[in-house]
């Protein structure tokens, strides 16, 4: 019999709410995170809008010889494990150390501090760069830094698949909790919103030039045009079902199916990954299209990827047969933590039966889709997709279902 894992905790850090209860308040109610970036002044570049974490100050939530080591996006995941450990119930002390582990994702790593320790190379010389240089840059160092905070030595590891790396590192996870590991650390947070990953992010080609907050980011819109970058995610506490109901956990919900596929060669006549994607991870629950209550769309605005969405999802359930939302257009693409937060929106819309609206799109009829817009939606639901895309040809599907 295969295990059936959930998830018992939740840590979020958004652009439209610092904590799991702010974030589903704002995001419940259409509230968006986007505006003008201040983390740097933006008037040069062609792209001025962003989705901030709002009112985070570090050391308000970790001890002072942290913050010399860590980037912000390393910062922001410690409080986010902080807070999903202490939702679960879960003090890491009182478990054994090797029955423990975290699998996180990340697209860019710490951008801000490695940009801060270059400008010290080059401005200053090689003495003055921070020692910490050498891991705080790295792609895999919030999954360091949250096992060495929280003495946890069983599995870890990273994921780097862009924006289907967070769905990515949840159904690795899911493969160590059936092998026995006892709880799992998962998810994703990033954050580049600095001149260095601001550049990264622009050469990608994808970045919306607007700066209109409310017209930005309008996927599944005849006037898409790119999205809006973000910052934060969501970090998710991962457990055997039987396991979290013997200690009595509050259960979020189950991870019941996932899949990922790889698009074929840009200019070749094979079909994108992403329906094929949607269709194995419907078989691994064991579901099948009529059972799935709201999709969660990955929401590229740019049209040509927004048609190939749409086709996929109309190909599966037929046009206009399930309700497709897109909260992210209130906090921006979120990279590798974009789909980790659309899964906690999904798991606490199932609790609340409640569909998230998309903010500020007037859904073009040619896509099909029954997009869910203006205000939140009531509904029955029992199980939901999650959809992500990473930029090179990644595709990630993922089913949860209500508890019990």
């Amino acid at each position: 019999m295969t295990t059936s894992v959930v998830v018992t905790g939740l840590g979020v850090v958004s652009p439209n709410g610092l904590g799991t209860e702010d974030y589903w308040a704002a995001t419940r109610s259409g509230k968006s995170g986007i505006s003008r970036v201040t983390r740097f002044a933006p008037a040069q570049y062609p792209a001025v809008l962003a989705g901030e974490v709002p009112g985070f100050v570090a050391e308000d939530h970790l001890p002072s010889r942290l913050l010399p080591q860590t980037d912000r996006m390393t910062r922001l995941a410690l409080t986010a494990t902080d807070w999903a450990l202490a939702d679960a119930g879960v003090r890491p002390q009182d478990l054994p150390a090797f029955d423990m582990g975290v699998i996180t994702a990340s697209s860019s790593g710490g951008f801000e501090f490695g940009q801060n320790e270059l400008r010290k190379l080059w401005s200053q010389g090689s003495q003055y760069v921070s020692a910490y240089q050498s891991f705080a840059w790295f792609y895999a160092v919030n999954s360091g830094q949250i096992s060495i905070r929280n003495g946890m030595k069983g599995p870890s590891g990273v994921v780097v698949s862009d924006q289907a790396g967070g769905l990515d590192a949840v159904a690795q996870a899911c493969r160590h909790i059936r092998r026995g590991t006892a709880l799992i650390v998962s998810g994703a947070v990033d954050a580049s919103i600095c001149p260095w990953g601001w550049v990264a992010q622009l050469a990608g080609g994808r970045l919306s030039t607007s700066d209109q907050p409310g017209r930005a980011y309008v996927p599944f819109d005849a006037e898409a045009r790119g999205h809006v970058a973000g910052e934060g995610g969501a970090i998710l506490i991962l457990e055997a079902e039987a396991a979290a109901r013997e200690r009595g956990a509050k259960v979020y919900g189950e991870i019941a199916g996932y899949a990922a596929t790889f698009d074929p060669r840009p200019g070749s006549d094979r079909e994108p990954g992403l329906r094929k994607a949607i269709e194995l991870a419907l078989a691994d629950a064991r579901v099948s299209p009529e059972d799935v209550d709201v999709v969660f769309a990955d929401a590229a605005a740019v049209p040509e990827l927004d048609r190939v969405e749409a086709e996929a999802i109309n190909a599966v359930f037929g046009r206009r047969r399930v309700p497709v939302t897109a909260p992210k257009t209130m906090t921006g693409r979120l990279y590798s933590g974009a789909a980790p937060l659309d899964l906690a929106a999904a798991l606490l819309a199932i609790g609340a039966g409640l569909i998230p609206p998309t903010v500020n799109v007037e859904p073009a009829a040619d896509y099909g889709l029954d997009l869910v817009v203006s205000q939140a939606r009531p509904a029955d639901l029992r199980t939901a997709l999650v959809l992500a895309r990473g930029q090179g040809g990644f595709n990630s599907a993922l089913l949860v279902r209500a508890a019990g």
